[in-house]
């Protein structure tokens, strides 16, 4: 097996997958990835659970109760909620997400 590893910006960030993989196959300490926050992580799988709700035909609202929690979607009115706008927010990125801004997330951010 090879890697081939382009040396243009992303070159640093392949170079760091391709050790975290040679790592992994030779069952080492894999050390833990950078690129995301737990927040940033949280986000991301909160926006494809979005998105599977909404594709499979689910409401904004039950993909609310789904996420957050039956109990604190129905503290506040629907209409006004701010959890209705961020469920919205999240099937919004993550249809972008999917449509490859899912590659954004496999760049560490450098200053240039």
């Amino acid at each position: 097996m090879a890697a081939l590893v382009p040396l243009n910006a992303d070159g640093l960030d392949r170079v760091e997958a391709v050790s975290r993989l040679v790592k992994a196959l030779h069952g080492r300490a894999v050390p833990q990835d950078t690129r995301l926050t737990d927040q940033q992580l949280r986000r991301a799988r909160h926006m494809l659970q979005a998105v599977d709700g909404r594709t499979n035909g689910a409401s904004y609202r039950e993909i609310a109760e789904a996420l957050f929690g039956v109990r604190r979607v129905a503290d506040q009115p629907w209409k006004t909620s701010a959890l209705r706008d961020t469920v919205r927010d999240l099937v919004r990125d993550g249809l972008a997400m999917i449509q490859g801004g899912y590659r954004q997330l496999l760049r560490h951010r450098r200053r240039p």
